[in-house]
């Protein structure tokens, strides 16, 4: 438990000495939903599923999958992603 703390606290300290979100530093999944046309994530673990309708993406402990219509995987790299198409829902899966 005291590790916990002293990590989370020097992820805080790096976080505001560099003005970084701290979600990135610690590699937490960074999510942007542009209306309901385009969805980006950062830090992903690759695509576990693809349809034009449901994606399944995996994240560091669960699942965002994606249900629309339209959808396509626009770019992909090791770090980020983004998807267009109409997005309908979004759902964080444990």
């Amino acid at each position: 438990m005291e590790r916990n703390k002293r990590e989370k606290h020097l992820l805080s300290e790096a976080a505001e000495l560099f003005d970084l979100p701290m979600d990135l530093l610690a590699g937490l999944p960074h999510v942007e939903v542009m209306g309901n046309r385009q969805f980006y994530m950062e830090n992903h673990r690759g695509i576990l599923s693809y349809s034009d309708e449901e994606i399944d993406i995996s994240a560091e402990s669960m699942i965002v999958r994606l249900y629309g219509k339209g959808l396509e995987l626009v770019s992909m790299s090791g770090e980020a992603l983004r998807i267009r198409g109409t997005i309908c829902r979004v759902e964080w899966v444990n």
